[in-house]
């Protein structure tokens, strides 16, 4: 799929269309150990690939190194291996591509897409909240930094949402989810590509990353639901393409929380075929029978890549984990 005018409609192919030159990407934080959250995004992505006959990629999204932990990406790739993936080439990892993130922050700078921006985040607390609770930013660096921050060292850079003029709505069509659209000034503001700190945003880098590795299809959890407008919108800015997406429900505990580190979710347990069962059961995939038990993991996946069937997937933004799945 290609970038298309702000306000249309990028439509996603049928899942029986999906094949030729087909690309997914697996890109977990090393900030601690797999969960089973992170098991339903990656089975996801994963089983996604296997069925279209395409290629998988796997890439560490550590451009945050403030949340990296020693020893995390060597287990998360541990884990991986053990859980039956594998992935297509090297492992590339966000932390040594500031390059590649330095030059797309200087193409739109030049292009006046972006600007600096000296703004603290207790200047900005008091700015509207959008739709999605987040504050909108009020614009008080788009014309320049203002004399009286003038003296600050350290500012982050900004995208400006309304280029072209009109609202910035951006609309696509979620291979599960359906048609979702943001206006971008109206819901989100201004958005941060570069922090004050010297670290390239988590959207800015995700962008790069997808066009410089050729990814055709992004599988991953709806809680990016909301920043994908974002995603597309720096897309179209940049000249790329825009893959497909498909956003499958987040795993959230019986507080109502998404399935996480922060909040100490357990790691995967070492047998892996009990959990990917769980995983393929949770995502309500077909199964061969009812108390279906695999001898291994590669037999496993061979059912996976010819049973996986999108339309199957629970067509909401989270669902509640199972008893006993969520662990201590």
């Amino acid at each position: 799929m290609t970038a298309s005018l702000p306000g249309s409609i990028d439509a996603a192919p049928r899942d029986d269309e999906r094949s030729a030159g087909y690309r997914g990407r697996f890109a977990p934080t090393p900030s601690g150990p797999l969960h089973f959250g992170s098991l339903i995004a990656a089975l996801a992505s994963y089983s996604d690939a296997l069925a279209a006959h395409g290629e998988w990629l796997l890439r560490i999204e550590d451009v945050d190194s403030p949340r990296a932990r020693p020893g995390a990406e060597a287990a998360i790739l541990r884990t991986l291996e053990r859980y039956g993936f594998a992935w297509s080439g090297s492992v590339v990892r966000q932390s040594t591509r500031g390059a590649l993130y330095r030059a797309a922050l200087d193409t739109l700078v030049a292009n006046g897409d972006a600007y600096p921006c000296a703004c603290t985040r207790a200047e900005l607390l008091h700015a509207p909240l959008g739709a999605g609770g987040e504050r909108i930013y009020p614009g008080t660096c788009r014309d320049g930094v203002p004399a009286r921050m003038a003296h600050r060292a350290r500012h982050a850079f900004r995208l400006r949402v309304d280029r072209d003029g009109g609202d910035a709505s951006i609309s696509y069509r979620d291979r599960l989810q359906g048609v979702q659209t943001q206006s971008l000034p109206r819901d989100v503001g201004d958005f941060v590509i570069r922090r004050t700190d010297g670290l390239y945003a988590y959207q800015l880098a995700v962008v790069v990353d997808d066009a410089a590795q050729g990814i055709t299809d992004v599988v991953r959890g709806a809680d990016l639901l909301a920043s994908t407008p974002r995603q597309i919108y720096l897309q179209r800015r940049l000249g790329y393409a825009t893959p497909t997406y498909l956003h499958v429900p987040v795993a959230i505990n019986a507080a109502g929380e998404k399935l996480s580190k922060q909040t100490r979710a357990a790691p995967l347990p070492p047998a892996p075929l009990p959990s990917l069962v769980t995983a393929w059961r949770w995502l309500e995939q077909p199964l061969p029978e009812d108390d279906w038990k695999p001898p291994d993991v590669g037999e496993f996946w061979a059912w996976a890549a010819e049973a996986w069937t999108p339309s199957r997937l629970p067509p909401v933004a989270m669902l509640p984990v199972w008893e006993g799945v969520r662990g201590p």
